[in-house]
């Protein structure tokens, strides 16, 4: 069974999306050669060995925390369409999620469309309608992130300012002379500041008048129709709880990988944070975190003091749990719903 998607974009719009998508999946395997290419043999050892003695218990408990965020994600999305009147079987949900996953590995923002489709067809809720929760569903989970971030920026403040008084302010020094690189920040981000205020002043009308002003503004717009939507849940302490446990649940699947090498597993939770949201920036750059995201995570604990080849194991491991599960649960979902589908006799 073929799971029919309502058409969206024209073919034109749909070229412009498979080019992208060559694009950054490009641009990931650009980063795996850079990220291997200036490797020693001796760290190629390292990483090879890495991988042999770790402990992979961590990685089926990683995945299992990671199935159950899936489910109640697929749980919190049920509460959207209470208000609308519709009550969708939570295993249906949790097959639509688990295949828009899978949906996204082959190209970004084709899972959001895929389940909403999937929800039409299974569970009769109109797609627009199945839509816009997912639109919802994006703000609140941007905004979690911005909090996140925020945490991780002042709770690990510290360490991040050690590790350039350690490795980046001498090479600073070495070329522009003995000025602290917190005021060549502060001088960098007002030319820029500048330069970009300067600028909107110059072509403001035809920034205005583009097309990607207007998709800018309407997402933004969306967001915000989004997050008042929210006044309509039934629930909504409980919609709360689930969006809390779901971003724990994810620090979890990541923080627990730490525990499969010795080097990294005394290292503490501001280390699991500043890696969980580090490495979301590479999911939302190349499609599933490909090459990015295990070289944001190893970047992100050389700040903890965690030698390349560990750090880059490290990520490689808990990127390719990642993506087993979602291309396997994902994989079990669409089979399952193909033959529901053909049990009602509309294969």
């Amino acid at each position: 069974m073929t799971l029919t998607i309502p058409e969206t974009s024209s073919p034109g719009k749909k070229i412009i999306t498979a080019l992208k998508f060559v694009f950054f999946l490009g641009l990931g395997l650009l980063i795996i050669w850079f990220s291997l290419k200036d490797l020693t043999a001796e760290e190629r050892a390292q990483i090879i060995h890495s991988f042999k003695t770790a402990n992979y218990y961590w990685v089926v408990l990683a995945i299992i925390l990671g199935l159950f965020s899936h489910l109640l994600r697929a749980a919190r999305w049920v509460l959207f369409f209470e208000p609308m009147g519709f009550k969708p079987k939570l295993k249906t949900t949790f097959f639509a999620v688990m295949v828009g996953y899978f949906a996204n590995m082959a190209f970004p923002r084709l899972g959001e469309v895929t389940r909403c489709g999937i929800m039409s067809k299974y569970e009769k809720v109109p797609f627009q309608k199945a839509l816009g929760t997912v639109v919802t569903e994006r703000a609140i989970d941007m905004l979690i992130f911005l909090f996140l971030f925020l945490l991780m920026f002042f709770t690990q403040l510290g360490t991040i300012r050690e590790y350039l008084d350690q490795n980046i302010y001498p090479r600073l020094v070495a070329k522009f002379g003995d000025m602290h690189y917190s005021r060549m920040i502060f001088l960098f981000l007002g030319s820029l500041l500048l330069v970009f205020v300067a600028t909107w002043f110059l072509v403001r009308k035809k920034v205005k008048a583009s097309r990607t002003y207007h998709k800018i503004t309407n997402l933004l717009i969306g967001f915000w129709e989004g997050l008042k939507s929210l006044s309509q849940v039934t629930k909504p302490r409980l919609f709360v709880l689930y969006s809390i446990v779901i971003w724990v649940l994810y620090f979890l699947m990541l923080y627990v990988i730490f525990f499969c090498f010795a080097e990294t597993s005394g290292l503490g939770p501001g280390a699991g944070l500043s890696a969980l949201v580090l490495g979301s920036v590479g999911i939302m750059i190349t499609p599933g975190g490909i090459g990015l995201y295990p070289a944001i995570i190893q970047e992100t604990l050389i700040l903890y003091g965690i030698a390349k080849p560990t750090g880059l194991a490290l990520g490689w491991i808990a990127w390719s749990a990642q993506t087993l599960m979602i291309l396997v649960v994902g994989g079990i979902s669409l089979l399952l719903l193909s033959i529901k589908r053909s049990e009602n006799g509309k294969a």
